[in-house]
């Protein structure tokens, strides 16, 4: 079992900047990709972001693209999502996961590919 916790929400006006931060409980976090994905209320589950294994690749949701950054340091089984010039849209509870099984197409966003799911962390943009 995977447990992942993530930190770093919080409340922050339009045009500002979080970092949020997911830890991984186990060391197999360094040999699966990993995922940020974000829901609003009476929305479904968007993709935000995702990291390879060894950080060499990355994807983006076409909402956040050249806004956001995603990294990963595996030594400390932690990945990370910078945002930056945020929007009032971004509002959201922002959720980090594991493809731990590997599953093919977790590049493309889909939720169904990743299998270990963190609680969440709110992020509030003020316009």
């Amino acid at each position: 079992q995977v447990q992942l916790v993530e930190s770093g929400g919080g409340l922050v006006q339009a045009g500002g900047s979080l970092s949020l931060s997911c830890a991984a409980s186990r060391r197999t976090f360094s040999n699966s990709p990993m995922g940020w994905f974000r829901q609003a209320p009476g929305k479904e589950r968007e993709f935000v972001a995702a990291i390879s294994a060894s950080g060499a690749n990355t994807y983006f949701g076409d909402s956040v693209k050249g806004r956001f950054t995603i990294s990963r340091d595996n030594a400390k089984n932690t990945v990370y999502l910078q945002m930056n010039s945020l929007k009032p849209d971004d509002t959201a509870v922002y959720y980090c996961a594991v493809n731990q099984k590997n599953l093919a197409g977790w590049g493309l966003g889909l939720p169904s590919r990743f299998d270990y799911w963190g609680q969440g962390t709110q992020v509030t943009v003020s316009s």
